[in-house]
């Protein structure tokens, strides 16, 4: 089986696991149908991103960076937020007034640790192509997908029975920054499952700040301008 199958498995795996400790913890007052729906969004999420698993013969140009998986996410996650009605998804400029204070701050708070990072840790310079790609895929795709119609989904099955700061909070924000971190942290090769524990803290833990921000603001505009932000100034500084 292809090693980015068994990834996939492991991943939706993951989540589901989870969701079933969600499920516990709540005692079963969980809404199945969109839980699952979510876990399928994931899986044709995935096919999609990674071009039908390298199947999709797409190509805009030459590029050393995947335009094409990201462009047709993008696409799945834009209809889906319409199907779900794009303010409910966060895909509005509209902010929160109540909520925007607090959220300036720690977006403010964000890029000067990201600044101080990018300082501290200096890149290597970079192309057109990969500034290009760094100033909008990542903050796009990933923030419609995990912080928009993913973190929509896994809401509407577990609720949201905290207030964090203002913010209402649940399961659904654990669960999809989890889902994030495990994106870019577990991989599958020689037979058996990798799984880095530093690029899940440094991920699956600014996601959560990144979910606190859209539900702060009711807005999916700040998770993405830092989204970008992060990762294009490690390239310039």
């Amino acid at each position: 089986m292809p090693d980015a199958i068994m990834v996939l498995g492991g991943w939706i795996g993951a989540t589901a696991a989870m969701g079933l400790v969600a499920a516990v913890a709540l005692r079963g007052k969980v809404k199945w149908g969109w839980f699952l729906g979510a876990l399928a969004l994931m899986a044709a999420y995935d096919a999609l991103l990674t071009r039908g698993y390298g199947h999709i013969p797409l190509q805009f140009w030459p590029s050393d960076w995947n335009w094409e998986g990201k462009v047709m996410a993008l696409a799945l996650s834009l209809v889906v937020a319409l199907f779900f009605g794009a303010e409910r998804v966060g895909l509005t400029l509209k902010q929160d007034r109540k909520g925007l204070k607090g959220a300036l701050i720690l977006s403010g708070a964000l890029i000067a640790l990201f600044l101080g990072l990018a300082l501290w840790f200096p890149g290597q310079g970079t192309d057109a192509d990969t500034l290009a790609f760094q100033l909008t895929m990542p903050g796009l795709d990933e923030e419609l997908f995990y912080r928009g119609v993913l973190l929509l989904m896994l809401n509407e099955a577990f609720a949201r029975p905290l207030r964090l700061l203002g913010a209402p909070m649940g399961w659904g924000a654990l669960i999809s920054s989890v889902a994030f971190g495990l994106a870019h942290a577990l991989g599958y090769s020689d037979g058996a499952f990798t799984f880095d524990a530093m690029t899940m803290a440094l991920t699956g833990g600014p996601a959560l700040l990144l979910v606190w921000l859209r539900e702060k603001t009711g807005s999916l505009l700040l998770p993405v301008l830092l989204h970008n932000f992060a990762n294009a100034i490690f390239l310039v500084v």
